[in-house]
This record gives structure tokens, C-alpha cells and sequence, in this order.
């Protein structure tokens, strides 16, 4: 029996969940493979999508074509907007979700795709010749032909999860791992490391007291992630905040060398900015107290995530630091918490696109490129998929540069940087945050994703009518003067916003940090806006009018950087000048551009224009030639 495919996916979490989707809707003949059906788009860890610098990912899948944003609009049940007191390039939107139901959602979606075909199988090995892709083989042995292989195996390379000196293959808690595969890759050359991750204990809530611990409700008027959805869910739950005490601590102290962390039983690394409850009072001993968010995993369950009690001690260690926190003196344990370290390819061997250099027709998504988070792979995810089935086409790559995206900042930063620890994405990575907003993602991307044919046309039509109706209001309020009369400055002094003594325009006055659009109702010449994206997008582009122009002037040497092209199979060794260090890093990498080359770590201005030098000499050879 063989099953011929274009595209085949290995791994159904959220970056398998989005290649398989965007494969399957540019036409591609797709098959998705997951060991358990049943746990397609599980969210193994929190029940949450966004977050700082998170949601700026999500809003980009969705103006792509991707389902995340829309199935977690349709599963919402608590809603914050991040950083509302600061500034918009800043401001991440979070969303608590029924976890149940957003992994139910996202499979229904998956099993109505046209193009899309679902399989429950381990795979256990690529069929490889002369360095391109044929297909897959299955632990029965039944083989699949694949011209395109995308691997988004998460954390089940080679997975083992660990509670207290217990030591369990596994890719999650209950779920087998995948070790033919990662053996496999490894045999092929793949330069491969070890990390890990974990996930606090799920207690019952019948069994905590939320009468004694701060509450959180939702945002009272949030707004969606998807540009498609149209209401959001009415129903609501609450989080809570708790805090461990120094007994927590004690406790930790007293039996560290049960800790597979501190015993040396784990190898992998663990990432810095999300540390374990072991790691932080060892750490950070001078704190009394580190923060706890219970947070319910759906409306029909009694499992709550308890954020902050991640650790990897034994069970009845788990037991004693539960009960130290005020409020769970009798909380009840229904998973525990545990530690999971999982292989890693290193994504120096990656290009743009994610396929690898070596091998022809693989590309890899998600956790197995050493990041971390549902956001970081479910991005990764969409492009792998989308740039898999151009290549089948034989079309140019999707490829944007940092000015463009937070997508391209992390797969940039993947590809050419590499990891040392899990990567995750943050605001700071993002030279021109203030113009990768999550608000804007629809203007900056929702184009291309109507040109891979993953946007209906309708809707992109429907943004470039708003994107007009953004321009004319910017426009009016140009073009609409304000004359210093008493009560012109009376209405300014209620805003508590000093008055005028010379007349300026309806812009100038928004600019003000303490005035809104809606605060000049009843000045000369303001209209309103029943629109919320626009008025939004026109209050940001006149507020920020003078630094968004600067960082877009201030990307044009980027984008001239990234025009100039470094030929693939390009000498280094033939460069004067440049150190054996750099010419082996810069083989390994192989920037594809200058500006590529620029950002690898230790390179130098010189050694930039040592390449660059030669690059033009050996044009003008070839020319001559």
C-alpha cells in the first residue's frame, strides 16, 4: 500500500495544526499525522493564547489566513488587555481559553478542510535519497510519498518526563515519545541539542478557598483577535492571585537534591525568563514570596492551572507546597506538576523559508526549532506550510524581513543567531515595535495573505475601504482649524489639557497625550467614528506620527541590506582578511544577504565589507565573462 501526498505534517500541536491548514488551503494535497487524535491543538501548559509580544504573532497569523486567533475568540473566557497604561507598540492582548474546547474547535476545523487528510500514527522515519524528501514510513511500516515534509513534532523528540526521581519516556504526561524519529534525524547530520520545559500541577477547584484570594475578572469590552469574528463569547471566569510564603520556600530548600533540576538527572536547558518554582527561591533567595495565578481550564471542568508552582519534585513534596499557599491549605491534586526534556534541532541549519539546507523539501516548525510557547510555533507553523507549497509551485518564497513582522524578527533571529535556551518572543526583540503593533497586523499583512490565496478577496476589500476611511479622517482632522476662544479653552481645560493661544488644527490636538478622538466631540469640524478599528488606527498614526515616520525611514537601510543577495555556495575562504572564526560561522549560517550576514553574532562592519567587496569583484568577473 503506498498513499502519494504534496505535503505531509508530522505532529498535530499548534505549529502542525497551522502548516497542515495553510498547505491544505493553497490547494496542496495534505496529510496531518498525530500519535492521538484526541489531542490535536492540546494546550499542554496554560490555557492561554497572547500575551506581551504574543498577541503581536497571533494577529499576524490571522491577517495571513491561519485559525488561531479565530478558534481562540470562539473558546474565550477571560480577557486582558496587557499593558493598556502604556503605549500601543506595547499593548498585547491574552486570552484565557476552555482548553477542552479550543482543541475540540481546532480538530472540527481540521476534519471539514477540503485538501486536508488526518491520520493517527507515530512516524517513525523519512525516507531520504540524495538529499531530498520521498515520503515517511509509520510504526506499522506503511509508507507514505511526500514531495514536502514538514516536522512539528513539539516537545516528543526523544521526551522524558520527570516528577521527583521518576524518569518517564514521553512526549507529554501520558503520551508516547517520538525516538525513531529523532534517532533518525540525528543519523542524517542535523547538528541537534536538548532543552527543557514544564508545567505546574492542576489542582480541583471545589477545593480551594477563592473567598480569601484576589480576584481578576475580564476586560468589560474586549476586542477579538480575528478580524472575521464578529462577537465573542458572553460567558466569563474569573482568575485568582495567590502567593507562595516562606514555608514554600522552606520546604523547596530542605529537599532541592530531590530535584532532578539540582541531582543532575536533567540535562536539557531550561529557559531563564520562565523558571521553574525550584529555580526561583534557590535563584532569588532574597524574595519572600513569588506570585501564584489560578486560572480555570474550562467551564466544565474542575481543573484549574496554578501558574507559578511549576516544579519537578515528587508527588508528596507537590502535596506540601500546595498546602503552604494561602488558600489551597486543602487543595486537591488531579495532575501533578512535572519536568519535560525533549531534542532540539539547532535552526542555524534552517533557511528563511524553514526548510533545512541539506536536506531538500524538510522544514521544521515549532518546539523542535528551539523555541517555546503555542504562539512562537502556531507562527512558525503557517509559514513552513505556506513556503512548502510555493516551492511545490516552483514560486518565490514568503519571506519578510524585521521591519515587516514579528514572525520574521523570530524566524531572523532563529536562523541566524541559533538558541542557547528556549526562544521566546518579546516586545524588545523588535528593533521597530512601534510600527509591528498588534492593532496593525491586518494593515501590514492582510495583502499577502489574500495573495497566497488564504484571505477571501471580500474582506481585503473591506480593510482597504477602512484604510481609506483611516486616511480621510487623519485628513479631516488636518484640515479642520481651532480658534483660541474662551470656550474652545474651556472645553480644553475640562479635558485638563492647557489652552490655546493661536489656532492649530483638530491634529495637533489629538496628539495630546491626555485628549482621545472621542474627547473632541463638539470641536469644530470632528466627526464621529463608529468604526473601533478606525478611530483606533487613526488616534495611533496621529499620536505617533513622528516616531512611526522614523522607524520607517530608519527601516529603508534594512531593506537595502536584505536587496543585496549572498550567493549560496558562496567561499568565504576566499575573502582577504577575514578570521578562521568567521569564515566557519559564516559557512555554517550561509546568510542569504548582507543584512542577514550583519546580525550573525561577532561579525564586524569590516568583515561586512571585506564579503561585500568580493561580492561585486566576482560580479564584474562573471559580467566580464
Amino acid at each position: 500500500m503506498i498513499d502519494s501526498y504534496d505535503i505531509v505534517v508530522i505532529g498535530g500541536g499548534h505549529a502542525g495544526c497551522e502548516a497542515a491548514l495553510a498547505a491544505a488551503r493553497m490547494g496542496a494535497e495534505t496529510l496531518l499525522f498525530n500519535i492521538n487524535l484526541d489531542s490535536i491543538a492540546l494546550m499542554s501548559c496554560n490555557p492561554a493564547i497572547g500575551g506581551l509580544a504574543k498577541s503581536q504573532l497571533v494577529k499576524e497569523i490571522d491577517a495571513l489566513g491561519g485559525e488561531m486567533g479565530r478558534v481562540t475568540d470562539k473558546t474565550a473566557v477571560h480577557f486582558r488587555l496587557l499593558n493598556a497604561s502604556k503605549g500601543p507598540a506595547v499593548q498585547s492582548t491574552r486570552m484565557q481559553c476552555d482548553k477542552q474546547l479550543y482543541r475540540l474547535t481546532m480538530k472540527a476545523t481540521l476534519e471539514n478542510q477540503t485538501n486536508l487528510h488526518i491520520r493517527q500514527a507515530m512516524v517513525e522515519s523519512l525516507v531520504v535519497e540524495d538529499g531530498k524528501v520521498l515520503g515517511v514510513i509509520d510504526a506499522s511500516g506503511h509508507f507514505y510519498s511526500a514531495k514536502k515534509i514538514v516536522i512539528t513534532t513539539g516537545t516528543f523528540l526523544n521526551g522524558l518526563v520527570h516528577i521527583g526521581p521518576s524518569q518517564t519516556p514521553s512526549g507529554r504526561a501520558g503520551e508516547l515519545a517520538s525516538v525513531g524519529l529523532a534517532r533518525q534525524l540525528q543519523s542524517l547530520g542535523f547538528d541537534m541539542g536538548r532543552m527543557k520545559t514544564g508545567t505546574p500541577p492542576r489542582l480541583k477547584a471545589s477545593t480551594i478557598d477563592f473567598s480569601i484570594l484576589e480576584r481578576q475578572d475580564s476586560d468589560p469590552d474586549p476586542a477579538p483577535f480575528s478580524f472575521m469574528t464578529s462577537a465573542l463569547r458572553t460567558e466569563r471566569l474569573p482568575s485568582y492571585f495567590a502567593a507562595t510564603r516562606e514555608e514554600t520556600h522552606c520546604i523547596i530548600r530542605d529537599n532541592i537534591r530531590q530535584s532532578p533540576l539540582y541531582s543532575g538527572a536533567i540535562q536539557g536547558v531550561s529557559a531563564r525568563y520562565c523558571p521553574s518554582l525550584e529555580d526561583k527561591v534557590m535563584r532569588f533567595g532574597e524574595r519572600a514570596s513569588h506570585p501564584v495565578v489560578l486560572e480555570h481550564e474550562g467551564l466544565d471542568t474542575q481543573e484549574v492551572y496554578a501558574k507559578g508552582l511549576g516544579n519537578s519534585l515528587p508527588l508528596e513534596l507537590q502535596y506540601a507546597i500546595v498546602h503552604s499557599v494561602r488558600g489551597l491549605e486543602q487543595a486537591e491534586i488531579m495532575r501533578p506538576a512535572y519536568a519535560i526534556e525533549y531534542d532540539f534541532v539547532q535552526p542555524t541549519q534552517l533557511q528563511m523559508t524553514l526548510e533545512t539546507k541539506h536536506i531538500s523539501g524538510l522544514y521544521l516548525a515549532g518546539q523542535i526549532n528551539g523555541t517555546s510557547g503555542y504562539e512562537e510555533a502556531a507562527a512558525q507553523g503557517i509559514w513552513a506550510g505556506i513556503n512548502a507549497v510555493l516551492a511545490l509551485a516552483g514560486a518565490p518564497p514568503f519571506v519578510l524581513d524585521r521591519s515587516e513582522a514579528y514572525t520574521a524578527v523570530m524566524i531572523d533571529d532563529l536562523v541566524t543567531r541559533g538558541v542557547d535556551e528556549p526562544y521566546r518572543m518579546f516586545t524588545s526583540r523588535a528593533e521597530y515595535r512601534l510600527i509591528l503593533r498588534e492593532d496593525n497586523a491586518v494593515l501590514r499583512l492582510m495583502g499577502k495573505g489574500c495573495e497566497l490565496g488564504l484571505i477571501d478577496r471580500a474582506h481585503y476589500l473591506d480593510l482597504l475601504n477602512q484604510k481609506k476611511r483611516i486616511e480621510e479622517g487623519i485628513r479631516k482632522l488636518q484640515s479642520s482649524p481651532v480658534k483660541p476662544t474662551p470656550e474652545i479653552n474651556e472645553r480644553l481645560a475640562a479635558l485638563s489639557s492647557p489652552p490655546i493661544t493661536h489656532a492649530v488644527n483638530l491634529y495637533s490636538l489629538l496628539k495630546r497625550h491626555e485628549i482621545a478622538y472621542d474627547d473632541l466631540n463638539g470641536f469644530p469640524g470632528w466627526e464621529p467614528q463608529d468604526d473601533r478599528f478606525v478611530k483606533k488606527q487613526i488616534e495611533i498614526e496621529t499620536k505617533y506620527e513622528g516616531y512611526i515616520r522614523r522607524q520607517f525611514e530608519a527601516t529603508k537601510k534594512l531593506k537595502e541590506q536584505e536587496k543585496i543577495k549572498i550567493p549560496p555556495d558562496f567561499d568565504y575562504a576566499s575573502v582577504p582578511g577575514l578570521s578562521n572564526e568567521l569564515q566557519t560561522k559564516l559557512t555554517r549560517i550561509a546568510p542569504a544577504t548582507i543584512g542577514q550576514m550583519g546580525r550573525i553574532p561577532g561579525m564586524t562592519e569590516g568583515a561586512v565589507s571585506a564579503v561585500l567587496i568580493m561580492i561585486k569583484k566576482k560580479e564584474l568577473q562573471n559580467a566580464a565573462c
